[in-house]
């Protein structure tokens, strides 16, 4: 909304200070085309921008939900794997004397088993996360690049039309 109000307001400026600048017999026809073609730009402009916000906003939004997805996986990984360590713990307390050393042994395994699966899911989420920031990244980077492009056209229509007269 910042860029777009800097916009209008430069485009106001420019418009005033080039028409208080001209002068002759030939300009008023020069002003206004001029004004006409700095009017169009500065349309065109502000359109872009509008574009350009809808497509960061899009792209924020895109990425919040990945981080809120990301996280809940990460707390469900998380939480199967105290499950299983609790289990195994459980077991092991059970385990009648002369079974209880092979009974941690199959504790561990079964807890380093669980470690290994959430970790490997805590993994994937994160790549998931970080392939859509790229994403955004990237979405909100050809928006902006869009834009630039259409205030370089404008500003190339604004002088064409200071030019002809």
């Amino acid at each position: 909304m910042n860029k777009l109000l800097a916009t209008l307001i430069a485009g106001l400026l420019a418009t005033a200070a080039h028409a208080q600048t001209t002068t002759g017999a030939n300009s008023a026809a020069t002003t206004k085309a001029v004004v006409k073609a700095e009017a169009e730009a500065t349309k065109d402009i502000a359109k872009a921008e509008q574009k350009e916000m809808k497509v960061a906003e899009k792209a924020d939004k895109k990425v919040n939900k990945a981080v809120a997805d990301a996280t809940e996986k990460k707390d469900k990984a998380y939480d199967k794997a105290a499950e299983a360590h609790a289990d195994a713990v459980e077991k092991v307390a059970k385990a009648d004397p002369e079974d209880r050393a092979k009974a941690v042994a199959k504790a561990e395994e079964k807890i380093a088993d669980a470690k290994l699966k959430a970790d490997k899911k805590m993994i994937k989420a994160d790549e998931k996360l970080l392939k859509t920031q790229v994403e955004a990244a990237a979405d909100k980077a050809t928006a902006a690049a869009k834009t630039d492009q259409v205030r370089a056209e404008a500003t190339a229509e604004v002088q064409k039309a200071a030019a002809k007269h």
